[in-house]
């Protein structure tokens, strides 16, 4: 019932949501009669007839290439990407390749060349700020997971069984020309939707989620435990960082500090103010002229002064009075019996918490013990070795005595406590069972005990109080340890100690679900202890056991009464929650929609709050407003502009491939974001956010295809071991590191192909035979003298282009005129014969040599002429981007080049220089092209051409800086804008 439910109320809104399209159809036809259609008819459509049809006819033509459906200029319009590539064919003189029957004059050629060109500057003018299509598309996994991560706090990554998602002709896959919905993949959805939904965390206040499913109790206690063991950790306990501050305060103005503030010192030093506060009025305010304070004092007193470079010695003493502190404090703790009572285990319940609760008694309290303190273990010096002896005269002996009473208080024996073994048995037989964290210090139960008070009281003010207060109240809301304590009670003393064996106590047992009731633990209680006077038992023990059901009882209680009113709370921030995954205010409607999908699974399918609660997320997320990405039309047809929210989801799905932030939906409320120069300031300050590693990996790992090399298992581990997971997954980092470099700070694009410097961490370091760092992602400067630096010479494009067992010229130059120029190149027939998979094997020839033959026949030479010596320039990388002087032959290799149009080069030095002297105008026009497809999540149309060209404009007038391109575009018309059609009856 449940699965059916949302997955009818998604099919019903999938409907319905794609029936509120924009318009997909292309631009307005053109119109009749015009010279450009003379133009086409006299000029081109000749010269298709006797150049180009016998290869690109209606019978299997070359490169899925059709030349004769185009009879007119209209024709042509509606496929102008096409035509732009028939151009570059024809302006490299690439077409009619060189084996051609027939070849056309130049002045031919150049006419339909300018045809080509006049007619796309007539579209470009004739649709100029026609923003497009923006039709309602799905997020791509990638965006679904980024989502996901922002929406829970948590990297869970739910789209890991998905299929791939398709490219569109752009070769990017957040368009909605290629994501498209089957059933198959509806399926995908609720599965991803339930392994999200399984991480959500319920609490008093509200929804939260954690890194790992929380369905089994281990995982709530793990969850909870964690939270308050990292509130602990964050606690600065070591006396010797007080001491030292308290230093630097009494020194604050030798030390250039005269108006500093305890309060001020203890921020800088990460330590409790509080705490600090209370050391420096022990350490300096009235005091005894005996005891251990006096002791310590004496200690404080022979501190170095400020004068040189005292830190060390500083640092010294402090740690000597915290020795000192620590040591004499191990002394005072005064020993806790375990309580003993006949026919009761002393590992009961009862008496365990007993002894715990003494312990907590015993932390800030002197019970005595000076006398056995020894004294010589201290090496003090005099004064402090004096006033630690005990008067010899009665009052001096009590005076002395009493001064231990402050000096407990303010050095308790533990702070907090993270983690107790079994605290009834002798240490010596439990000195394996450390590290249960926040345990009670049972056997065989489930139990937690709080144990901080020193904490609480000394170090922590007010907020850290009251955080600290939260996390144990949400630790037994989550797990419900005092029920699940209050079962395993009844287990132990049936099954271990056999207690409650008898005719008196059938009336309960640990299974009964109602057995945590008031009634029955009161029950209980009476028979258990009417049993335990019988046999015997009085005193603290009895006590003991009358506290323990009175504390137990009272625990579950507030547990029951805090989730009761937490579930219209949690009511609420499911509406919260699917305003936030929504990306916009919910309407009335909707609000009550979340709330009716809550109270018709619990009313109807008869769920608990929990599962309810759980099932209503699962319903948000396979909502099309969650899972769809889609602008709304507003009133009217034509260019409309996108409202605020429309316009903040498509600048964070751009810049993030996420959804938008606080900031952006702020500003979308207000009704601002629509404005160029908020859009602007806003892409800058989003530009320098961590999230921006998302348009790294997903606009460039597309870009430059190396998106999914974390996967790639082309390389023979046997033949290059030193190809492990982790070089793989660091060559994968590296051009990210690089990308999100060069936006955060704003460089000049011209860096990915002239940049010196890269990143590298130990394992990518050792690769490119650079020093090793110590650890993590270090920039290196000057990366040509190891040949790296710049996108060129990264090991993951080299492998990545490389079949396995030799490097591949053909694929590294392709990869470059390709990827980065932007050239179309048509494949090649299906009859040319591959190259060996093995360099070793290529006999007496060199692969230079190899690939020199295979240019020799007219049919290729075309199109490898073109890029065969840019890959050649390679060659003194390996198959896996290693360095290298020769090949696996053995051979010395070859890196000099003559490049396309003529110019030479000898390896990656001299590639740069012919890219940035040849083909730097080719490099800023692809960029500019597919960072405006990609943000507009489209295949361009002739009416982005001016958006293009104000993009090259910026970046000639502001250094070529990234950030100029990303402003170009989120203040075009294209992105600001919709394009919305009167939907057609059907």
């Amino acid at each position: 019932m449940r699965m059916t439910l949302i997955l009818a109320t998604t099919g019903a809104l999938l409907l319905a949501f794609l029936g509120l399209r924009s318009a997909a159809e292309g631009p307005s036809p053109v119109p009749p009669a015009t010279p450009i259609d003379d133009g086409f008819r006299e000029t081109v459509r000749p010269f298709l007839e006797t150049y180009c049809l016998g290869c690109h006819g209606p019978e299997k033509p070359k490169g899925d290439l059709d030349l004769s459906r185009y009879s007119d200029a209209g024709s042509v319009a509606r496929d102008l990407g096409q035509w732009q590539a028939v151009r570059e064919q024809l302006e490299d003189e690439a077409m009619p390749p060189e084996g051609a029957k027939r070849h056309p004059e130049a002045q031919a050629r150049r006419d339909v060349i300018a045809w080509i060109q006049a007619f796309r500057t007539q579209e470009s003018r004739r649709n100029s700020g026609d923003p497009g299509p923006v039709p309602a598309r799905r997020l791509s996994n990638a965006e679904y997971d980024h989502t996901i991560r922002d929406l829970t706090g948590f990297d869970l990554r739910p789209t890991r069984e998905f299929p791939v998602d398709p490219a569109n002709e752009a070769g990017f896959d957040n368009s909605a020309e290629s994501l498209s919905m089957s059933p198959a993949l509806l399926k995908k959805y609720l599965e991803a939707a339930r392994t999200v939904s399984n991480h959500l965390v319920l609490k008093p206040e509200g929804l939260a989620f954690a890194p790992y499913p929380m369905l089994a109790d281990t995982d709530r206690d793990k969850y909870c435990v964690n939270q308050i063991i990292d509130f602990y950790k964050r606690q600065r306990t070591d006396y010797a960082d007080y001491f030292q501050a308290a230093w630097r305060f009494r020194h604050r103005a030798a030390l250039g500090r005269p108006e500093a503030t305890l309060a001020d010192l203890a921020g800088e030093s990460g330590i409790s103010a509080p705490y600090l506060s209370t050391i420096w009025e022990t350490l300096e305010g009235p005091g005894d002229e005996i005891g251990p304070i006096a002791a310590l004092r004496a200690l404080w007193r022979e501190l170095p002064g400020p004068e040189g470079e005292p830190t060390d010695k500083v640092r010294a003493g402090a740690e000597r009075m915290r020795d000192f502190v620590v040591g004499l404090r191990k002394q005072l703790v005064p020993k806790v019996e375990n309580l003993d009572a006949r026919g009761i285990s002393n590992g009961t319940q009862p008496f365990v918490l007993w002894k715990n609760r003494q312990f907590v008694a015993n932390r800030m309290r002197y019970a005595g013990g000076a006398s056995e303190v020894q004294w010589f273990d201290f090496d003090l010096g005099d004064q402090a070795n004096q006033a630690l002896r005990t008067p010899e005269d009665p009052e001096g002996a009590r005076r002395f005595e009493a001064t231990f009473d402050r000096f407990c208080k303010t050095f308790p024996d533990a702070f907090f406590v993270s983690e107790r073994a079994r605290v009834y048995l002798d240490p010596k037989q439990d000195r394996d069972n450390t590290g249960r964290l926040l345990s009670a210090g049972f056997h065989s139960m489930t139990g937690y005990f709080r144990d901080d008070a020193p904490l609480y009281e000394l170090m922590l003010d007010e907020p850290g109080k009251r955080e600290l207060d939260r996390l144990w109240r949400e630790f037994d809301f989550i797990n419900g340890a005092p029920m699940r304590q209050y079962s395993s009670y009844l287990w132990y003393e049936r099954a271990e100690t056999n207690f409650l064996r008898g005719e008196e106590f059938e009336f309960v047992r640990a299974e009964d679900k109602n057995a945590a009731s008031e009634e029955m633990i009161r029950r209980l209680s009476e028979v258990y202890l009417a049993k335990a006077r019988r046999i015997g038992v009085e005193g603290v023990a009895l006590q003991a056991i009358e506290d323990q059901f009175r504390i137990i009882s009272a625990s579950i209680r507030q547990v029951e009464q805090d989730r009761a009113a937490a579930e219209p709370r949690h009511v609420e921030a499911l509406q919260d929650f699917a305003e936030r995954a929504y990306r916009r205010p919910l309407s009335a409607s909707e609000r009550e929609g979340v709330t009716g999908f809550y109270r018709e699974l619990r009313e109807t399918d008869g769920l608990s709050h929990e599962d309810a609660v759980r099932d209503t997320v699962v319903g948000i997320l396979m909502s099309p407003h969650f899972c769809y990405r889609v602008n709304l039309p507003a009133e009217g047809e034509g260019i409309q502009p996108l409202s605020d929210y429309d316009l903040a989801s498509r600048l964070s799905y751009f810049l993030w491939s996420s959804m938008p932030d606080d900031e952006l939906l702020g500003l979308a409320r207000s009704g601002e974001l629509h404005r160029p120069e908020v859009l602007a300031a806003q892409a800058r300050r989003m530009l320098r956010d961590d999230r921006v590693r998302g348009l790294a990996t997903e606009f460039g790992g597309n870009w430059l295809d190396f998106r999914r090399f974390e996967e790639h298992n082309g390389v023979d581990r046997g033949r290059f071991p030193s190809f492990d997971d982790e070089l793989r997954r660091s060559m994968f980092e590296e051009p990210i590191r690089f990308f999100v470099d060069l936006v955060r700070n704003d460089r000049p694009v011209f860096e990915f192909l002239d940049g010196d410097h890269t990143f590298v961490n130990p394992a990518l370091a050792r690769h490119y035979g650079m020093p090793e760092p110590t650890e993590g992602w270090v920039r290196i400067d000057d990366a040509t003298r190891y040949g790296r630096g710049g996108l060129l010479p990264m090991a993951v494009f080299l492998t990545r282009n490389s079949p396995g067992l030799r490097t591949s010229p053909v694929k590294r130059g392709y990869w470059v005129v390709r990827r980065l120029l932007g050239e179309e190149i048509p494949p090649p027939p299906p009859d040319v014969p591959d190259l060996p998979d093995d360099e070793s094997k290529l006999g007496d020839l060199t692969l230079r040599e190899t690939l020199a033959r295979h240019r020799a026949d007219k049919s290729c030479a075309g199109c490898h002429e073109r890029f065969d010596a840019v890959g050649l320039a390679f060659e003194g990388y390996g198959p896996i981007g290693e360095g290298r002087d020769k090949d696996l032959g053995g051979r010395p290799v070859d890196t000099r080049a003559t490049f396309p149009r003529g110019d030479e080069g000898e390896g990656i030095s001299g590639l740069r220089r012919y890219l940035r002297s040849n083909r730097r105008e080719e490099f800023v026009e692809n960029l500019c092209r597919k960072l405006l497809a990609y943000s507009l999540g489209r295949t361009l149309l002739p009416s982005d051409d001016e958006t293009i060209e104000s993009m090259r404009l910026r970046l000639s007038s502001d250094g070529g800086r990234f950030g100029g391109l990303v402003e170009s575009i989120v203040t075009s018309p294209q992105f600001r804008n919709q394009r919305l059609e009167a939907l057609k009856a059907e």
